[in-house]
């Protein structure tokens, strides 16, 4: 066949867009079988006609596929392999396609076809070089391979190129293990060449092919700054707030973070210790200190083990563990001043710590305590006699762990068999402060749950005993009396959900859990003095009466401690009733209640807590007596205590009723002396200053933590006492107003990382209110929008977006404890704010919609194949009841009318700079990511904004695991 006819071929191929298949079957017809097709010919035609438009055609290309596939394997026809080169030459950096979303996936295929020829073209043409060079003739292939590697150069230089392989490398996986083999190969083959230039550039070639597959995840650290706040204040909040709970939530929160603001390794573990460090400092004596100490040396060495997993490996992350701990030795303030606390060298407990959990190897942990030791020389101070003989904390904690497993241990043995042996453990760990070491240590390493259910089955176990010796009552009476006071000094400190079972275990509640649920004052519970359960059986009541009225010595024999303790309530207001009509002097009242806390305290707390309640429900002029009750049930014994460790017991009681007192002795400017001593004082009780509006209170603090750079201890429970007091809704707008005043972008920036920290007590409530309340406003008001400029605005769509990824990522988890003991205020029915039937428009989008244009946003899925609010989440079927699901689909759907709409603003710009840092906190846009509830054709609008007009945004933007995201990603790609 002539030259002409091949081409009248092409230009009638051209004319009618034949696809791959048409041409094949074409091809076929004109060439009788056994012809041999000449490839330079067909190459010269199709340079020819691709040269006739002004960019490249799919069609042509896809015309160069099917030559290169059909037949040319025989790289050794120069003059074939350069036309083909050519025609490579003049398309591989200028491609293009404004065809349907098929076309474009096509061309990514075709790209993909190419870039494996030319592997192989280039492996052939270094094959026959090197075998040119051993037979002495040295130009043989040279100039082809220096064409290969041109071609490859350019081909792979381009960033469009890269993406539309990316696509290609996900829809024809095969492939692209057929490119890895071919780049293998062209490796061994270059190995043996002596051509440094060649080698280079096929180096370059290679790193870039590999580079195709991680495109997404390449990110600059930032290495000009030196302290993160963010970091710094949310493990102040985690050591402050919430020892118990478990490690995994706070290590990917902390990775999270890490993520978002590109933080080098070693700084992210340097901050960790110097927050923890701060807060030895800051803490609180008493049971604070133990806790912070317990965080510190027992609780992060075991995040920092789970954070090794995520590093790239073990080696690495030892080695930042290494320098992190360098850069703190400089810190030697810092490192004085919590020695000077502690009594003791902190540093090196904490090294020896990480050395034993595998985080560094001996041999830096010798020489990081040699430097330590040196530098302490320097400071007398740390060694002053005054200190000498008290034992440090650090090793206290660090003992009383394994005294934790052992006491478990104890506690699994059979309690009938030697009550007596156990009343000597327990009464071992009443004395001085062992308790508190012992709880703070088995908070910190996940076993106070554990240590709470076996003293909850000990107290069920002592409630009521049958044929019994006064001994064995009383040893009864006291391991009925310990574990009571135990368990309500564990709920007290670390939060009553320590205590209780999981509901949806269906296991058996025990009379502790059900006397905490409905009649223990807590913070934030309401209790009613009138409920059933102060209401027991009248004759057992009565019994009680009688019993704590007859002034001989209370007996112990049978006695169940359980009944008593739901009798006591009724029984405290008969006697009550009685004193304030006259019937019971003042003397019988002292020897009554000495009756009550004389055998067991725990029949007192339960009268107190009682008695707080009733004590709520009366005016100001009826409770004097009631407080006057409290205040002999809390004062000092007046007559004998016969019961072993009763001096123990009275020390926890008396910080037990403080505790449940606090409130109602505020709010009645009543003041009671609790005598026992060496009981805590409450650190942060009475943290607001009285008569000034809360909003007051919450704009000063704020603007000092701003000024400062980070959040203190103290900061974090006045936040905490702000967000409980006004509610969710009121403390993220305040703050968010306060943040939209800041007008220079390093105060901005500052506090976008404080308040992502403090916004950490309750993300996931904080997050609706900001993405499903405060966004909306601001963005749909056109009075408001100038509060959203730069920096302010860029500041704000920074942190909404980090809310948004923080809550997304750890809302199918369970809510810490400090966010499960705060109630709840329905800030808004989310399910009628965004309504589940998608023919309905939501609140937010009636705002939005004014004109026909927007009337397609909402239409049913079932009639639509691309309509603007199809996204990958409805093709994944996520769950669009969950309330953080809905708010985001409403506020991309917001975001995607924002950029169809005719008016440009702040509010534009805002929507970019969202976008942009969701790209930079780079989550891929697919499953388990944000980006899924964005509809897919809100990538068409972002690419016409210069800023987001990249590949790599495209990429990020779009679910690559779905088809159709793969098609709106190639399509917005082609067209760039």
């Amino acid at each position: 066949m002539k030259v002409v006819n091949l081409k009248q071929a092409i230009l009638q191929a051209w004319k009618e867009r034949w696809s791959d298949y048409q041409w094949s079957i074409n091809m076929k017809k004109l060439f009788p079988k056994g012809a041999t097709w000449d490839i330079l010919n067909l190459a010269e035609a199709l340079l020819e006609q691709a040269m006739i438009g002004p960019s490249p055609n799919p069609l042509i290309l896809s015309y160069l596929k099917y030559a290169i596939s059909s037949q040319f394997d025989d790289f050794s026809r120069d003059l074939c392999v350069q036309a083909l080169l050519d025609i490579m030459d003049m398309f591989c950096d200028r491609l293009s396609c404004h065809g349907k979303a098929e076309e474009c996936i096509g061309l990514c295929r075709a790209l993909l076809s190419a870039l494996h020829w030319l592997l192989r073209c280039t492996a052939a043409s270094a094959e026959r070089l090197r075998e040119g060079l051993e037979a002495g003739v040295p130009a043989a292939g040279e100039k082809q391979l220096a064409m290969c590697l041109q071609r490859l150069e350019k081909t792979l230089s381009s960033t469009k190129n890269r993406a539309l392989l990316h696509i290609a490398k996900l829809e024809e996986a095969s492939s692209w293990t057929a490119i890895e083999h071919s780049l293998l190969k062209l490796g061994d083959i270059l190995a043996g060449l002596s051509n440094p230039q060649l080698r280079s550039q096929a180096e370059q070639c290679g790193t870039l092919i590999r580079s195709i597959p991680t495109m997404l995840s390449e990110h600059s650290e930032q290495l000009h700054k030196t302290g993160f706040p963010t970091v710094h204040a949310l493990v102040l909040l985690e050591g402050t707030m919430n020892l118990t709970g478990e490690t995994q939530p706070l290590v990917e929160q902390l990775m999270m973070v890490k993520r978002m603001q590109h933080i080098p390794t070693p700084l992210f573990v340097l901050e960790i210790w110097k927050a923890c460090f701060v807060g030895l400092i800051e803490s609180p004596e008493g049971t604070g200190e133990l806790k912070w100490t317990a965080f510190t040396f027992l609780k992060i060495p075991q995040v920092l083990v789970k954070l090794k997993k995520y590093s790239h490996g073990d080696k690495d992350f030892t080695e930042d563990v290494n320098s992190a701990f360098e850069f703190l030795l400089k810190l030697t303030p810092l490192l004085d001043k919590a020695d000077q606390r502690c009594n003791c060298d902190c540093t090196n407990f904490l090294l020896q710590e990480c050395s034993k959990q595998g985080l560094l190897s001996e041999a830096s942990m010798n020489n990081l305590v040699a430097k330590r030791k040196a530098d302490r020389e320097h400071a007398p101070q740390l060694k002053s006699d005054e200190n000498a003989n008290i034992q440090p904390n650090p090793g206290l904690i660090l003992r009383a762990e394994p005294t934790v497993t052992n006491i478990l241990k104890t506690m699994d043995a059979d309690h009938s068999k030697s009550p007596e042996g156990l009343l000597g453990v327990l009464g071992h760990m009443l004395s001085g402060k062992s308790l508190d070491l012992l709880l703070a240590a088995a908070a910190a390493t996940g076993k106070l749950k554990s240590f709470a259910r076996k003293f909850i089955n000990l107290n069920e176990f002592t409630t009521h005993g049958s044929e019994e010796s006064t001994k064995a009552a009383s040893v009864r009476a006291l391991l009925f009396d310990i574990s009571f006071l135990m368990l309500c000094h564990v709920a007290q400190t670390y939060g009553s959900e320590v205590i209780l079972s999981d509901s949806s275990t269906g296991a058996e509640v025990f009379f502790f859990e059900t006397w905490m649920q409905t009649c223990m004052p807590e913070e934030g519970k309401i209790l009613n003095p009138d409920h059933p359960c102060f209401r027991p059986d009248s004759t057992k009541v009565e019994s009680l009466v009688a019993l704590l009225n007859n002034f001989s010595e209370m007996k112990l024999v049978q006695m169940k401690w359980n009944e008593a303790c739901l009798s006591i309530s009724a029984a405290i207001l008969e006697i009550l009733n009685a004193w304030e009509n006259g019937v019971l002097a003042f003397e019988s009242i002292q020897k009554i209640t000495d009756n009550i806390k004389g055998k067991v305290c725990s029949l007192a707390v339960c009268a107190v807590a009682w008695l707080v309640a009733h004590v709520r429900m009366l005016g100001l002029d009826e409770r004097e007596k009631s407080l006057q009750m409290i205040r002999q049930l809390a004062g000092p014994l007046n007559s004998e205590n016969t019961l072993q460790f009763y001096n123990e017991r009275v020390v926890i009681m008396s910080s037990i009723l403080e505790l449940m007192c606090a409130d109602v002795l505020q709010q009645t400017a009543t003041q009671i002396k609790f005598p026992a001593v060496g009981v805590d004082t409450m650190p942060y009780w009475n943290l607001l200053p009285p008569k000034r509006p809360i909003k007051e209170v919450l704009t000063d603090v704020f603007a000092k933590v701003l000024e400062r750079g980070w959040v203190d201890s103290r900061s974090i429970h006045i936040f905490d006492t702000l967000l409980h007091m006004g509610g969710v809704y009121w403390f993220c707008n305040n703050l968010i107003k306060e943040l939209l005043k800041e007008t220079r972008k390093e105060h901005a920036r500052r506090a976008v990382e404080l308040l992502y920290s403090v916004f950490c007590l309750d993300m996931q409530q904080v997050t609706l209110v900001l993405l499903g309340h405060v966004l909306p406003g601001l963005l749909t008001d056109s009075s408001k929008w100038h509060r959203l400029m730069d920096p302010p605005g860029t500041a704000l769509a920074k942190l909404a977006v980090w809310c948004a990824l923080s809550s997304y990522s750890s809302h199918k988890g369970q809510a810490s404890s400090r966010q499960k003991k705060r109630h709840r205020e329905d800030i808004e029915d989310y399910i009628s704010l965004f309504p589940l039937d998608d023919m309905q428009p939501s609140k937010l989008m009636r705002l939005l919609s004014s004109n026909e244009d927007d009337a397609n946003i909402l239409s049913s899925p079932t009639d639509r194949s691309m309509s603007s609010s199809l996204s990958a989440s409805q093709l994944h079927t996520v769950n669009m009841r969950d309330p953080l699901n809905r708010v985001l689909a409403n506020l991309f759907l917001l975001i995607s009318s924002i950029l169809g709409s005719r008016t440009a603003g702040p509010h534009t710009q805002f929507v970019q700079w969202f976008m942009e840092e969701c790209v930079d906190c780079l989550e891929q846009g697919g499953r388990g990511s944000i980006l899924q509830f964005m509809p897919f054709t809100t990538v068409s609008e972002l690419v016409k904004v210069s800023a987001m007009s990249s590949p790599r945004v495209v990429l990020a933007i779009t679910d690559l695991s779905l088809p159709l995201g793969r098609q709106v990603a190639a399509k917005a790609i082609a067209a760039l």
